[in-house]
């Protein structure tokens, strides 16, 4: 399920599905202003597309000359048809050698502009990538990764194509039209005009089949993402599907999203026909005219065949630049959307950051204390946390349990300043974690998950994350703690072994051990541990947790856990409930005092040696809490 917030954010609101206007000459120009970044590519770009342009435009003269000289050599003696065809092969030479400039200098222009593009995306793509790592867990947890995986590849894309297919052509289109038109107006002002006639016409159809296109691929794109996404759900969760018999159902999903995506790829045809019939009914209109004008002056002798072929030649190399108006708009348009969803995120501060003159933590003797603290996820919303109160010194070990939604993880989660606490403070050493850099508190805070993510790397290097240069014998060390070591070894090549995708090649309580020990490895002064035996069996973590005793001894250590035997040797546990602590004390002095901690032992003793449930009072809700 996704937990973006589509008014925010756009994902399923039909933004896709329109192009903010307004919002272009901001886009483009920061797009345009990335570019300049790279001035001496771009500027070679320029300049070819420029020279490309003008060895385009000798071209109608040449045919025209080469024209006149043809009919010279047909009429004249023979003294001046010899100078005619001398002069007819000079210029057809000419015309060969404009041909090859031309050629060279669009194909170094067009390498010269993909260059560019190119270095605007990676450079896009290394910040926006630095950017999901600068920002806070509360921007993931309200936008779904899916969304981000377009935003970094399709819309950036789409802002990266502008340079090249919209910034480049522009220059040479305006050229190749402001020259040619005076070209045309100025030898003869009616036949300029005749033959200009298409242009209006063909780059208003054209303008507006670019800009539908443009719109309605966004909508396909947000069909593709819709697509995307429901692979991706597909994917991960495999075994479900399997397992409740849903392959009807996902491909029902599948197909209502593809269906929809290809009738909108069908009304792109439609609306691309359109526009290219009338760019062609008005660009043959306006040549047929012309020709019917100028050859009645060729007739009348008002005008010389190669003038009039001057000004066919004019019109046809008008042709192919008016055609790129549609990729212009197209490309300006996309640009626009996909800009600004892209810059959207690269805007956005960190809700969690360093304050101003952070200081790396000195922990002197590592004692981590919460001090009458307050947590909501919203503001102004429900309390997750209140007024929660307690000490950890190093050597010592505090346990938390209570029901689902009570706050446990939170409790963990604001250690390392994954949130930041609505009211009190944490503090290490008396010192303010928010007054500390975010990089020398997670260094010193070892967080140890429930949820045990693995890359698909090699069992050492998923050990070794936290420190990648830690030697073979704290990698072998960690793992030994983690009761994973023997598992290890007997793998075909041991701690070279990939573990697949998300650890696939390892059980549920494999992974967890190698969570373990990947929080080991490093040797932080906090340790936490979130449920992180969870799918461990009881002799195994019994192992555990007496290696980890061995381990952390010098450290302040906080578990978190449902089943008690994780944390029955704590010094001191907080049971909480709705976000407060209900009860506090040693696990022998809440058992002496009979209330919520000894009712949860009573019931895991009887569930342990295989009573029954029926006796046991239901759970009090918690609405609205997060664990």
């Amino acid at each position: 399920m996704s937990n973006s917030r589509p008014g925010r954010w756009g994902v399923g609101t039909g933004e896709f599905g329109s192009v903010n206007v307004a919002e272009a000459p901001r886009v483009l120009t920061r797009i345009t202003a990335l570019a300049l970044k790279h001035p001496g590519r771009l500027a070679l770009a320029i300049g070819c597309n420029l020279g490309a342009a003008v060895a385009s435009l000798t071209l109608p003269k040449l045919f025209g000359r080469a024209v006149d000289h043809a009919q010279l050599l047909l009429q004249s003696g023979a003294a001046q048809a010899e100078a005619a065809r001398s002069a007819l092969w000079v210029t057809a030479l000419l015309v060969i050698a404009a041909t090859l400039v031309r050629g060279f200098l669009t194909m170094a222009g067009g390498f010269q502009g993909e260059y560019v593009s190119q270095r605007v995306g990676y450079d896009l793509r290394l910040q926006f990538f630095q950017q999901l790592q600068r920002l806070s867990f509360g921007f993931h947890d309200r936008i779904h990764s899916g969304d981000l995986i377009t935003r970094g590849m399709l819309d950036l894309e789409g802002a990266r194509v502008f340079i090249q297919g919209g910034l480049m052509p522009v220059l040479s289109l305006a050229m190749l039209l402001g020259f040619a038109s005076w070209m045309m107006l100025s030898a003869d002002l009616a036949m300029g005009l005749v033959g200009l006639g298409f242009v209006p016409i063909a780059a208003l159809a054209l303008a507006r089949m670019g800009y539908l296109l443009r719109v309605t691929w966004l909508r396909v794109q947000e069909l593709m993402a819709a697509l995307t996404l429901t692979m991706e759900e597909n994917l991960q969760g495999i075994r479900v599907v399997r397992a409740f018999a849903g392959k009807a159902f996902e491909m029902s999903k599948f197909d209502r999203a593809a269906g929809e995506a290809l009738d909108y790829s069908n009304r792109r045809i439609t609306m691309r026909m359109r526009g290219v019939s009338a760019m062609q009914v008005s660009y043959y209109t306006s040549m047929g005219l012309l020709l019917w004008m100028g050859g009645h002056k060729v007739l009348a002798g008002q005008m010389s065949v190669g003038r009039l072929t001057e000004f066919l030649t004019y019109m046809t190399l008008l042709q192919a630049p008016i055609r790129q108006i549609a990729m212009i708009f197209n490309s300006a348009a996309r640009a626009t959307s996909s800009g600004a969803r892209l810059f959207g995120v690269l805007d956005l501060e960190p809700e969690i950051a360093d304050a101003p003159g952070a200081r790396p933590l000195a922990p002197t003797r590592g004692v981590l204390r919460f001090e009458q603290v307050d947590f909501a996820y919203e503001p102004g919303g429900k309390k997750v946390l209140s007024d929660i109160d307690f000490e950890v010194a190093p050597g010592r070990t505090l346990g938390v349990v209570g029901p689902p939604g009570s706050g446990k993880s939170t409790i963990a989660n604001l250690v390392p300043r994954f949130y930041d606490v609505t009211a009190g403070r944490i503090t290490i050493d008396g010192v303010d974690i928010r007054d500390v850099t975010l990089a020398s508190l997670r260094e010193y805070v070892g967080l140890v998950q429930q949820e045990a993510f693995l890359f698909d790397a090699s069992v050492g290097h998923n050990v070794a994350y936290a420190d990648p240069w830690a030697d073979d014998q704290r990698i072998e060390g960690a793992a030994r703690t983690a009761q994973i070591h023997e598992h290890i070894a007997g793998l075909p090549a041991g701690y070279e072994t990939r573990v697949g995708e998300r650890g696939v090649a390892l059980s549920g309580g494999q992974r967890q051990r190698m969570s373990i020990a990947r929080g080991v490895v490093p040797g932080p002064g906090v340790m936490i541990f979130d449920d992180s035996t969870a799918a461990i069996d009881a002799v195994t973590e019994r192992r555990v947790r007496d290696a980890l005793a061995g381990a952390t001894r010098t450290k302040a250590t906080i578990i978190i856990a449902h089943r008690l035997s994780s944390l029955m040797h704590a010094d001191e546990i907080l049971v909480l409930d709705d976000g407060r602590i209900v009860e506090r004390g040693s696990h022998r002095e809440l058992i002496a005092r009979g209330g919520v901690y000894a009712d949860l032992y009573a019931l895991q003793t009887r569930i342990e040696q295989g009573g029954v449930l029926d006796d046991v009072p239901a759970e009090r809700p918690t609405e609205g809490a997060q664990a």
